[in-house]
């Protein structure tokens, strides 16, 4: 998956497009070389970047403080890293989240 990588200081960087303002918080497929995340807040006030966080630890199992944006706080296209989970362990879940959509 092209979506997902390891970092060299063994962290995974996940590459996420964001929609805020969603129905419900879910993984809504690929959106070109990015996992699709709906959210439903607002992408004012960084709520939309706490609720990305919370999503992606959750869909990941990993704490939320094992999860941060490493770069596009502004914007829907956002690198997130998750810290403390095998990359093999995140593509299945990776997988199996989508195989709901």
């Amino acid at each position: 998956m092209d979506c997902i990588a390891v970092t060299k200081n063994n962290s995974l960087a996940l590459n996420v497009y964001v929609q805020p303002r969603s129905s419900s918080n879910r993984v809504a497929g690929m959106h070109g070389s990015a996992i699709k995340v709906c959210v439903t807040a607002p992408p004012a006030e960084n709520k939309a970047n706490k609720a990305v966080i919370n999503f992606v630890a959750d869909v990941f199992r990993v704490p939320k403080s094992s999860v941060s944006i490493k770069s596009g706080r502004q914007g829907r296209n956002k690198k997130v890293l998750i810290n403390g989970l095998a990359l093999e362990d995140a593509q299945d879940i990776l997988a199996r989240a989508l195989s709901k959509t």
